[in-house]
């Protein structure tokens, strides 16, 4: 798929009134909103909207849509519409789809290095094959290292991001070390971007460890369920202690890097649906200003423990709203803390550019934008179908860290990817008022329906998605000021107080 194939505007069928304009509908999908009353969700291929009400839609239908509509400009601005032929707006109108799609042209800017998979945690919705702390026959060795450190700077990308995961990364630390001393050796002559970030539990964290990581700038990523009781529930250790141990770790971390070199993530279990708002005020309590709001995903262990743990995705979206609301109502009365996923969702909504996150992209981030170099050398188009891996299915697996960049771009596993990884030509997706924002995740589809292209009307991902951006959008058309003030403020990360009028369309 080329760029070039994603940037077809359509016109509609002319349809004119003598009393009205003259003008052409381009491109656009239209959606009713559950709650907006009364009114219907336009969006441009590029992600512009515009709410109208059910006259002033059926009329744009018809082509009779009069200039003094207040709509009108509003929809000429947009690319929705345009007059006496205007080659202008067509011109305009790939521009900013060029925009909103320039990841395309970036290459494979997200390398993941799983350097173990040791564990001290028996996290019952773990994803992967976790294996005790002392067997090193689970850490990838000095090779494997060398030879996925060659294959990312065979990516065209000119910034690259080196994440470490695991089991547990830190039980690994010689190969980290080792694979950022390759990196910083190629950094000046490749003339690349570098940024080093590391997910862990934080329980193993030496003074050591948090000196190379202040010297290499690491951003460093942890999980925290929430209160005490609930994340030893969900992430367990053998010593009943895994919330102390993540805090101190916590402590430490702050201390030595800075508060804003450290997130942390929550994954939702049955039991965390209950009270979404202590949840939040744990996160509160404890200094941060985001919270990601995560729903259990559906790989490895995490689809063996599902009737136990798990819920359908009509349960999560009311948790979200309730939780989103609860977030809103914080930052009004001056607690500055955002949900990061709102705030992803909302850069895709409301400014021209896509966000950094390669799991809502189309086409796909798997393979595209990212990938995964397994300890055992395997090459994965992403961390999720690594998870399928490890549970004994290989569809996309690349191949080895000992093929070319080439070569594994050619795999079979990229040939599915490239045929289902577009959601603007997926059934239902191409006619979805949402897709300008939204992904394709055809790892997902797969884990949870056994085809890569999947049903998108009873996919996990598509129900949880169209959730979300109904919540967003009910608050856009609302444009409640404060409301739109942390809106504006979580997109440009930035404090309320530097908005001190907001709105939207």
């Amino acid at each position: 798929m080329v760029l070039g194939g994603l940037l077809q505007i359509r016109l509609a069928r002319d349809q004119f009134d003598s009393n009205a304009n003259v003008y052409e509908r381009l491109s656009y999908r239209s959606a009713r909103v559950p709650g907006v009353d009364g009114r219907v969700l336009v969006t441009s291929d590029a992600g512009e909207f515009v709410f109208l009400t059910s006259d002033e839609f059926s009329q744009l239908e018809a082509g009779t849509l009069h200039s003094t509509s207040p709509k009108f400009d509003d929809l000429l601005a947009k690319q929705l519409i345009r007059v006496g032929g205007s080659s202008s707006s067509i011109r305009i109108a790939e521009a900013k789809l060029r925009t909103k799609k320039a990841f395309m042209r970036e290459g494979q800017t997200l390398h993941i290095f799983v350097v173990s998979l040791r564990c001290n945690h028996s996290c019952a919705y773990c994803q992967v094959s976790r294996q005790g702390v002392h067997d090193k026959k689970f850490d990838m060795s000095s090779a494997t290292a060398v030879a996925a450190v060659d294959r990312m700077f065979e990516s065209s990308a000119r910034h690259l991001t080196v994440e470490f995961q695991g089991g547990e990364p830190l039980l690994a630390f010689e190969r980290i070390v080792e694979i950022v001393e390759l990196v910083e050796a190629r950094r000046n002559t490749s003339k690349r971007g570098i940024t080093y970030t590391i997910t862990s539990t934080l329980h193993h964290l030496s003074e050591e460890m948090l000196k190379f990581f202040k010297v290499h700038k690491f951003q460093i990523s942890t999980s925290i369920d929430g209160p005490s009781a609930l994340h030893n529930a969900n992430r367990p250790t053998p010593d009943r202690d895994a919330h102390a141990r993540t805090l101190s770790g916590l402590w430490s971390a702050r201390n030595s890097l800075g508060a804003n070199s450290i997130s942390a993530l929550t994954t939702l279990t049955k039991r965390s649906l209950s009270n979404p708002e202590a949840i939040v005020d744990e996160y509160v309590r404890l200094g941060f200003r985001s919270i990601f709001l995560r729903p259990l995903s559906p790989y490895g262990f995490a689809r063996r423990s599902e009737r136990k743990l798990g819920y359908d995705m009509a349960e999560f979206v009311s948790f979200y709203e309730r939780a989103l609301a609860y977030i809103l109502e914080l930052n009004r009365q001056g607690v500055q803390i955002e949900e990061a996923y709102a705030s992803i969702l909302l850069t895709h909504i409301l400014t021209p550019f896509a966000s950094n996150y390669v799991d809502l992209r189309s086409p796909t981030g798997a393979g595209f934008g990212v990938l995964v170099y397994n300890y055992d050398g395997g090459v994965y188009a992403s961390d999720e179908s690594r998870m399928l891996a490890e549970m004994g299915d290989d569809l996309f697996r690349l191949g080895s860290v000992h093929d070319s960049l080439p070569k594994l771009m050619e795999s079979q596993a990229m040939s599915i990817l490239r045929r289902t990884g577009i959601a603007e030509e997926l059934p239902v997706c191409r006619d979805c008022a949402f897709l300008p924002h939204c992904g394709a995740d055809p790892v997902h589809a797969y884990a949870t329906q056994g085809d890569p292209a999947g049903d998108r009307l009873s996919s996990a991902h598509c129900l949880r998605h169209m959730g979300l951006f109904r919540i967003l959008f009910r608050y856009l058309e609302a444009a409640d000021p404060e409301v739109m003030r942390t809106f504006l403020a979580w997109i440009n990360k930035k404090p309320r107080s530097t908005f001190a009028h907001a709105g939207t369309s």
